[in-house]
């Protein structure tokens, strides 16, 4: 862990000098839940998700991103499609936050000082880590706490579109989904080794979740200069 906080320290730390704008905001949607329990469409959001956003704009077709996004995850077998889940009718709900740090990619150049530019579709990768809280399923389908919480690492992808407001705004929509590297955080495989015989669904399939919503940030800076300054 050490190591990749020195690499994104070095990655955000070099030039700095020559890029001076960046963008400052909130992120206001909703978010869904694919795994075990619950409907399974991608695209689906049934609660709240709320945070901030934060990027520094290296060039006109990239940025690097930082986010924090809080939501509550809720799975429910009577809105999923499957009739075996629609007989079990489970329900599960588990807070998230998660910490997120990546590439933020443009399909065209989006100078933030030139209103002409208008809009461009963008692509989103980088590096999730997601706190939650552990929980089981009684033999009846009662969901319990565990008295737990963890972290995973999940892995986000989103496309999404914005837009030049004014020079000082731009507006973002956006769906992301983030794989994870747990399959706890619907309670269907319990993290107490004495009770993995409460364990259902897939075990060898990890949780997805998504999120769907607007972005609305501020820039601020010095109109940076894109181009190669030698030393």
């Amino acid at each position: 862990m050490r190591y990749l906080v020195l690499l994104l320290v070095t990655v955000f730390t070099i030039n700095t000098s020559h890029s001076q704008i960046y963008e400052a905001g909130i992120f206001v949607g909703g978010s869904n839940f694919v795994g075990d329990i619950g409907a399974t469409n991608y695209i689906n959001p049934n609660q709240l998700a709320i945070g901030g956003v934060f990027k520094w704009n290296r060039s006109p077709r990239h940025a690097y991103r930082f986010s924090v996004i809080y939501s509550e995850l809720e799975g429910l077998d009577s809105k999923s499609n499957d009739p075996r889940r629609q007989q079990r009718n489970w329900a599960f709900n588990n807070d998230i936050l998660e910490l997120s740090v990546g590439l933020e990619f443009t399909f065209f150049d989006f100078n933030q000082h030139d209103l002409a530019v208008g809009g461009t579709p963008y692509l989103y990768g980088g590096f999730s880590y997601t706190k939650y809280d552990h929980y089981y399923f009684t033999p009846g389908g009662v969901q319990s706490f565990d008295n737990e919480s963890s972290w995973t690492p999940a892995i986000p992808f989103a496309l999404g579109y914005k837009y030049l407001v004014s020079p000082s705004l731009v507006l973002s929509a956006e769906v992301g989904v983030r794989y994870t590297f747990t399959d706890e955080i619907d309670g269907s495989v319990p993290s107490n080794p004495e009770r993995t015989d409460l364990a259902f669904g897939n075990t060898n399939s990890d949780d997805w979740y998504v999120f769907s919503g607007l972005t609305l940030t501020y820039t601020f800076g010095q109109k940076p200069c894109y181009c190669y300054i030698p030393r």
